[in-house]
């Protein structure tokens, strides 16, 4: 969508600020032995206390109210009895609504003892969001944020998945355009002022490749190896991005 009012922006700002609670306090919860049902109930009852929805579950009958993916699961993780262990790299992935506004941000949280990849990966997050911010402009093109992402993905070591990407929010959960985390040709939607967009780099420590799980819901990688997932919903201004959904 793109903002038409200081409503649309007061609406965008609250959900926003649902998104971050609810990720903050499943955050403190990850540890060894903790289930990610037990993390999705964290993050289900911040959701009904500031009188916000799941979004996953409105949109999509998504089977709980947050997805959470560890290790090779890329995105859309179904919460379970699975305990977590320490060295595993959970990622968190919260989309709500909120008065009719949505907003989608998603972080990668080491369990116990942080290991190097992760710290690699937080490290490329970091130099991604400080490149992007000179992209984030009117006038602007999709792929453009693509070329930024893949470069610091690749200068680290890593590679960025294809078949996954950012996209416009606002209203729903999947809105035009969408944000690549490559420099796709086909990817040339213009960024306007106003518009809303999630910047959601997925980063894969093997080759790249993805399928969809049995369950019909998990991306996961084809060789096993760990992924990490960052995601930020964003305003289009003039002056640089406003983060919805930044800590």
């Amino acid at each position: 969508m793109s903002i038409g009012g200081p409503e649309d922006l007061e609406g965008l700002i609250e959900v926003g600020r649902v998104v971050r609670a609810c990720l903050d306090a499943m955050r403190l919860e990850a540890r060894p032995g903790v289930t990610t049902a037990h993390l999705n109930r964290v993050g289900a009852a911040v959701l009904e206390k500031r009188g916000a929805r799941s979004a996953p579950m409105l949109v999509y009958d998504f089977p709980a109210e947050n997805c959470i993916s560890v290790n090779d699961e890329i995105v859309h993780g179904i919460p379970s009895r699975r305990k977590l262990r320490a060295g595993d790299l959970l990622k968190l992935d919260v989309t709500a609504e909120k008065n009719g506004y949505m907003a989608d941000a998603a972080i990668t949280v080491p369990v116990g003892e942080r290991h190097r990849a992760a710290a690699r990966a937080d490290g490329v997050r970091r130099a991604r969001v400080q490149a992007a911010m000179a992209v984030l402009r009117p006038g602007r093109r999709a792929n453009e944020i693509g070329r930024v992402i893949e470069d610091e993905v690749h200068r680290a070591g890593f590679v960025v998945v294809r078949e996954l990407s950012g996209h416009g929010i606002g209203r729903t959960i999947h809105e035009p355009p969408t944000i690549p985390n490559y420099d796709d040709p086909a990817a040339t939607d213009v960024l306007t002022r106003g518009m809303v967009i999630t910047v959601e780099p997925l980063i894969a420590m093997g080759n790249g490749r993805s399928f969809e799980a049995s369950d019909g819901w998990t991306i996961r990688t084809q060789d096993g190896s760990d992924a990490a997932h960052y995601e930020q919903t964003l305003v289009v201004m003039d002056d640089g991005p406003l983060l919805l959904t930044a800590a």
